[in-house]
């Protein structure tokens, strides 16, 4: 069964209603349909892009996601250099950056590139769920708390690590 990228009609839920889009792009298929299972629990509508390139055509194309949940580690342009162009693109979109690689430096590159969280794989549900949650509410004008900082930031600076 195949299904367009980004195709504004196609339902991406069971549930109603949907709660807002998220972009997942993840090169593993399993690691799609497992992202993908979890944010629909959730009650969000998943896309899936299978690559860097392929998300910026999804976005290109009218696709207008408030979550876009990105993996570092990708063949052809790596998450990163995703995250950069999709910066220019869609600035409204806020980045979930994604990773087997627990990479202090990556992290940082990362965050000052504009990404809002930083999940280590495997992602658990609650830790995507809480991110996810938080990127929302800064579009609803909330303020966070920097972790162990005090004070108030404007971006979601937070790191999950698997237990």
């Amino acid at each position: 069964m195949s299904t367009k990228l980004c195709d504004p009609t196609m339902p991406a839920t069971g549930f109603s209603p949907t709660r807002a889009t998220v972009l997942v792009v993840e090169d593993s298929p399993e690691l799609q349909n497992y992202l993908r299972l979890l944010l629909e629990l959730d009650r969000y509508r998943v896309e899936i892009a299978g690559n860097g390139e392929e998300a910026l055509r999804c976005i290109q194309n009218g696709c207008a996601p408030r979550v876009v949940l990105l993996d570092m580690q990708m063949p052809g342009m790596d998450g990163l250099e995703t995250l950069r162009i999709l910066r220019q693109l869609h600035p409204g979109a806020k980045v979930i950056m994604c990773s087997g690689v627990d990479d202090p430096d990556k992290i940082r590159q990362a965050l000052s590139l504009g990404a809002h969280a930083y999940l280590v794989k495997p992602v658990q549900h609650l830790y995507l769920s809480a991110a996810i949650e938080r990127c929302l509410g800064q579009d609803a004008g909330e303020s966070h708390q920097a972790v162990g900082a005090g004070g108030t930031t404007p971006t979601l600076q937070l790191l999950y690590r698997p237990n």
